[in-house]
């Protein structure tokens, strides 16, 4: 249904920004999409709690910025005649699952000024990331170049030959994103708090949106969000 709305782990810094931002195209036929998961209310409190705190630290997160939360699932370039046809194959999709548990564990700073709230991977996040993936790679811009850094790591070197990303499979890793390259050196007090003070959430995935992302991969622009059926509630008549 169509819809619109207004354990810690590390993971090393130098794959980050270069895993989780999305390319830049000097060809204005390409755009970068974003497929992500929808978390629920409960998902999106941890972001705006931990927002609040990066705003008492003077840093404004992407959830501060007005980006909404979201998890990625697949994320590179696609020709700009092919958004009809993801959105086709994304709302089919969706009517195949339902809402599934996720749990928001703890919180990673990275050495190049990155901030995530880590998710628990799990078999239904994992399951749906991979059908995504499946179901719209072949859609993707073939022609697009493998980043320099991941030709350093060959499973993510042949995961982007294959499907065009380097993070999905086994490479996949669930994460919300708060800060990116991130300037003010108080970032640093901030992750010892967050050491302190994890963030810490039990919620929901209830559908999946797509949307064109910036160079940060946050939306840019909302195309389509499908909620799943078993968490549509229809308006009373």
């Amino acid at each position: 249904m169509l819809f619109s709305r207004s354990s810690r782990f590390t993971i090393p810094a130098f794959t980050l920004t270069a895993c989780f931002s999305a390319p830049i195209f000097a060809n204005p036929n390409q755009e970068s999409i974003d497929i992500f998961a929808i978390p629920s209310n409960e998902i999106v409190n941890v972001v705006e709690d931990t927002s609040q705190n990066l705003n008492s630290y003077g840093m404004k997160s992407f959830y501060d910025q007005g980006k909404p939360t979201h998890i990625t699932l697949y994320l590179t370039s696609f020709p700009k005649q092919a958004e009809a046809e993801i959105k086709s194959i994304i709302e089919k999709l969706a009517t195949t699952h339902q809402a599934f548990p996720i749990t928001a564990n703890g919180a990673t700073v990275t050495n190049d000024h990155w901030a995530f709230i880590n998710v628990d991977d799990s078999t239904e996040l994992q399951r749906l990331a991979d059908e995504v993936t499946l179901a719209v790679a072949p859609l993707r811009d073939t022609s697009a170049a493998i980043p320099d850094w991941a030709k350093s790591y060959p499973n993510k070197e042949q995961a982007f030959i294959r499907y065009g990303s380097p993070n999905v499979f086994q490479n996949f890793e669930p994460h919300l994103t708060l800060l990116a390259q991130e300037t003010n050196p108080k970032l640093s007090e901030f992750a010892e708090k967050l050491q302190q003070q994890p963030p810490y959430a039990q919620g929901k995935i209830v559908g999946i949106g797509i949307g064109i992302a910036d160079q940060w991969g946050q939306q840019k622009k909302i195309l389509a969000e499908y909620l799943f059926q078993s968490w549509y509630i229809p308006a009373q008549q």
